[in-house]
């Protein structure tokens, strides 16, 4: 049994709202269990230095988590001067995955740049993070195109990812953090809506893992991706 009570391939409930920001291009505030993530899409017209030129655009992302998104206050990354690396990872982490999505000579010379902030933690933040940083960056597209600002549709599909692991030595779908901290084995899954893998992210955290496992997990991480496209989709439907 789970801690949570979940069967071993459920997810945790997934709620998109969108519009959650005035300000930004696109927006939405992604739920996934008690995980909450604000994701901001931002339009810059040029691109960075080293695409100028080029005809290419740049997709980016930054991460950050609230002082008080875990059930400890965290020092805010400004006030230390530095982000950790764990943050750098995680930023880089979006940033690639969504790019993975773009066709970024559609997208012409500029940049978007997705936000995602953890406002309340309970496992597989960068997932949930890539999840509605690809609606935040949807929203922004459609913005283009109905300004006409785009003649072509850069997105090339969706990109969502999950969390997988294994626990008390079953293979679980989607951890949360109870199930996370004690897993021997954690795995992060990006995939496209046509189940292209993106990156995966596997480790044995207190026990090794086999070959027949890791494919254990990927079926997991497709059927999981299967429900987080719908959850997509059903924004713009």
């Amino acid at each position: 049994m789970r801690p949570s009570g979940r069967n071993l391939s459920q997810m945790r409930p997934i709620s998109i709202e969108t519009g959650v920001m005035r300000h930004a291009e696109g927006s939405c505030l992604i739920r996934c269990g008690d995980t909450h993530v604000l994701c901001t899409a931002s339009i810059e017209d040029n691109p960075p230095r080293f695409l100028k030129g080029t005809g290419l655009g740049w997709v980016t992302a930054e991460y950050g988590m609230l002082p008080r998104a875990t059930n400890t206050r965290n020092r805010r990354e400004a006030a230390q001067g530095k982000q950790s690396g764990r943050t750098q990872e995680i930023q880089r982490l979006i940033g690639r995955s969504l790019r993975a999505g773009i066709d970024r000579s559609a997208l012409g010379e500029r940049q978007i740049t997705v936000d995602c902030d953890v406002i309340q933690a309970d496992g597989g933040t960068r997932c949930a993070s890539i999840t509605g940083g690809w609606v935040a960056l949807r929203l922004a597209v459609n913005k283009l195109l109905k300004a006409g600002v785009l003649s072509t549709d850069p997105i090339i599909d969706h990109v969502a990812a999950v969390s997988c692991g294994i626990y008390a030595g079953q293979p679980l779908l989607d951890l949360d953090y109870a199930e996370d901290s004690e897993a021997g084995t954690d795995g992060n899954f990006v995939l496209t809506g046509a189940g292209r893998l993106i990156e995966v992210q596997m480790s044995a955290e207190g026990a090794t893992f086999s070959r027949d496992e890791m494919g254990q997990l990927l079926d997991l991480a497709e059927t999981g991706m299967a429900e987080l496209v719908a959850a997509q989709k059903a924004v713009f439907a």
